[in-house]
């Protein structure tokens, strides 16, 4: 069902190498969510409003390019 929907060999890629770019830009957020409210809370914003924030704006994002993804601009 995911191959037909999202075109993997059409694409040139398979399972393994669309898992190991998921579970790098899960890392990836997941340092952020702990990086973000650091940096930011030093200049008075609330830690926790940062936090949440980053979190659903990122995961927003990953599920809008995730279902979006197989769209050309070409």
């Amino acid at each position: 069902m995911l191959d037909s929907y999202f075109k993997l060999k059409e694409h040139g890629t398979d399972y393994k190498t669309e898992i190991i770019g998921g579970i790098t830009t899960f890392l990836a957020m997941a340092y952020i969510l702990g990086l973000n409210p650091t940096m930011l809370s030093a200049t008075g914003m609330p830690a926790a409003g940062i936090f949440f924030a980053t979190a659903i704006s990122a995961g927003i994002a990953c599920i809008v390019m995730g279902l979006l993804s197989d769209i050309r601009l070409d």
